[in-house]
């Protein structure tokens, strides 16, 4: 055997263990995320009640309510109920972007209950005439395990205080988004901007307005409260405001700088996947909005750095490779979900 076909074979086999190591990350990873599923499921389990159970503990609620409680932690719960649902391209919690501001791109639903009005539709009316709403929903998908202190993606590690973060993992899983409204149809709100899973229940609806939504210097609002304001002039402050915002904080608003200081990814298309959204026919803003803020959880970024990565978006699976030195990550292939689930079930046919 010459020099040549030694190198060679050496080059094959180096080749074959970093393959090996990545397989090796990539099955840690999905044990990471199968541990995490089974403790949904668990909590689901412990959290369900059939219905006759429901009847009997309203019952029992309402007769408290009517003796006066005893027990004080049952006078420090709050129950909601749900107006409604939100359909999104995200079917798991995987990749789902942390704010709405990053996926302006995705287009989502709200689902009016019927059983919140004998007119759902009716409940919508006017909302029309806003381009901003706030929604307020529940994190149905968390596990119960809120801690005082957590890791925010942007300090790559470092914990502060929950109530200083926006993380999901709060002792109340309650969600606030600022979405911009793209239309109202009957019962249905399409809006863009999502950061939640497909089946979030929604908790309220409200229209953004920025005379009360956008910060103001309190003092320069009571002097022009303290006085009658010409015709258009009750804008000025708002004007004013807006217009030197430009992304940054407005003055006499104070964020911490890890807030600030958000990276952007350079998301690159290989000539495989850019092929397939043709084929496909996928938008691909829609993917770069996920990719661009770095989905990945801070134990996934730590722990394996550059690595495959893949998630669901709609009736589409997505697979990805990122380069943490080069802060860019390349999108690899788009495939189909049932042609994906069709091709598995062939291979699993053929090794039986």
């Amino acid at each position: 055997m010459c020099d040549s076909e030694i190198e060679f074979l050496k080059a094959q086999l180096a080749t074959a263990r970093s393959e090996i190591k990545n397989l090796r990350q990539q099955l840690s990873n999905l044990q990471h995320m199968h541990t995490k599923e089974i403790q949904n499921v668990m909590k689901i389990l412990n959290d369900y009640r059939c219905d006759g159970c429901r009847e009997k503990q309203q019952q029992n609620g309402q007769r408290q309510d009517m003796e006066g409680s005893t027990n004080e932690d049952d006078a420090d719960v709050c129950t909601f109920k749900p107006i409604g649902v939100i359909k999104t391209v995200f079917n798991e919690k995987r990749a789902v972007p942390r704010q709405a501001s990053l996926a302006t791109a995705l287009l989502s639903r709200i689902d009016i209950s019927p059983k919140t009005f004998n007119n759902p539709g009716h409940s919508l009316d006017g909302l029309e005439n806003f381009s901003h709403l706030w929604i307020i929903y529940y994190f149905h998908r968390n596990p119960n395990h809120a801690k005082a202190k957590v890791a925010p993606p942007r300090l790559g590690g470092e914990r502060v205080g929950v109530f200083s973060t926006r993380s999901p993992h709060r002792p109340c899983p309650i969600g606030l988004s600022l979405v911009q409204l793209d239309r109202v149809e009957d019962s249905k709100v399409y809006f863009l901007g999502t950061d939640m899973v497909d089946g979030t229940p929604v908790l309220d609806i409200k229209p953004y307005i920025p005379q009360y939504d956008v910060p103001v210097n309190l003092k320069e609002a009571e002097f022009l409260n303290s006085r009658e304001a010409p015709d258009g002039e009750e804008t000025t402050l708002l004007d004013r405001n807006s217009a030197t915002s430009n992304g940054q904080p407005l003055p006499n608003v104070s964020v911490p700088n890890w807030v600030l200081n958000s990276s952007s990814l350079n998301v690159m298309f290989n000539a495989n996947a850019e092929s397939q959204l043709q084929e496909l026919q996928i938008e691909k803003n829609s993917i770069v909005d996920v990719l661009k803020a770095d989905p990945r959880s801070v134990y996934l970024r730590t722990k394996y750095g550059s690595q495959i990565y893949t998630f669901q978006l709609g009736d589409h699976t997505v697979t990805c490779k990122f380069d943490d030195q080069n802060t860019t990550v390349t999108v690899l292939q788009v495939r189909d979900v049932v042609n994906f689930q069709e091709m598995d079930g062939e291979c699993s046919s053929s090794n039986e």
